[in-house]
């Protein structure tokens, strides 16, 4: 069995929908960059053309309803893309690459609410991932005042909530579950921050992980 190469300069960040990942990242990428680093920053489901049309297909709502192995399927097909047309190169040139979710929220959203196999998943993960991040940022916060933000910002912006975005409470309670029962399974990777915060505490705290975990590295 192959083992998940871990790549210390792939910071991840995960949570459900209005966990703040956008400001998060925005930070950690100010942070590297003041002390001279390559930063690249991506996202999942995209970070690639053909990946950014995977996520139309993932995330547009349609007629069609999307069987969650499709969903799956699809989702780790962008990833597999994002992998090896973006990241890699990222790293093998030295860079650090932050990215807005990874195959933690496989495990999370088609796994834990979907009721996909994890055993299932991690052989995806396994065979076309391959690889692990360095640190995982969890921005944890509950799911009502996670709603409520979506909902503000929806009214804010004229957005039109995505086919997942749409989904019940109850389904983002396991994809909250699932997502800290990835922290409890990794603990020395996943770092779990309180999300429920304002937007600069829950940044100063990421910023803080991120540094600690760079001298941790030296």
């Amino acid at each position: 069995m192959t083992a998940l190469q871990t790549q210390p300069r792939l910071v991840t960040l995960e949570g459900g929908e209005g966990a703040g990942k956008s400001t998060v990242l925005r930070a950690l990428r100010d942070a590297l960059l003041a002390d001279g680093c390559e930063v690249v920053c991506t996202r999942e489901p995209g970070g690639t053309p053909l990946a950014e049309r995977i996520r139309s297909l993932l995330l547009d709502a349609g007629d069609e309803p999307v069987d969650p192995q499709a969903e799956l399927l699809l989702m780790f097909a962008a990833r597999a893309q994002h992998v090896r047309e973006l990241i890699l190169p990222a790293l093998v040139r030295g860079a650090w690459v932050l990215c807005d979710r990874f195959t933690d929220s496989s495990y999370a959203y088609q796994g834990a609410a979907r009721g996909m196999d994890m055993s299932f998943i991690a052989e995806l993960e396994r065979r076309v991932v391959g690889i692990a991040p360095g640190l995982t940022l969890l921005l944890d916060i509950d799911v009502a005042h996670a709603r409520q933000r979506t909902r503000g910002r929806e009214l804010l912006a004229g957005d039109v909530p995505d086919r997942i975005e749409r989904e019940r409470d109850e389904f983002f309670e396991r994809v909250r579950a699932g997502f800290l029962a990835r922290a409890a399974q990794f603990p020395e990777r996943v770092h779990v921050l309180d999300a429920g915060a304002d937007a600069a505490t829950v940044a100063a705290a990421a910023a803080a992980a991120l540094a600690g975990y760079r001298e941790a590295q030296t």
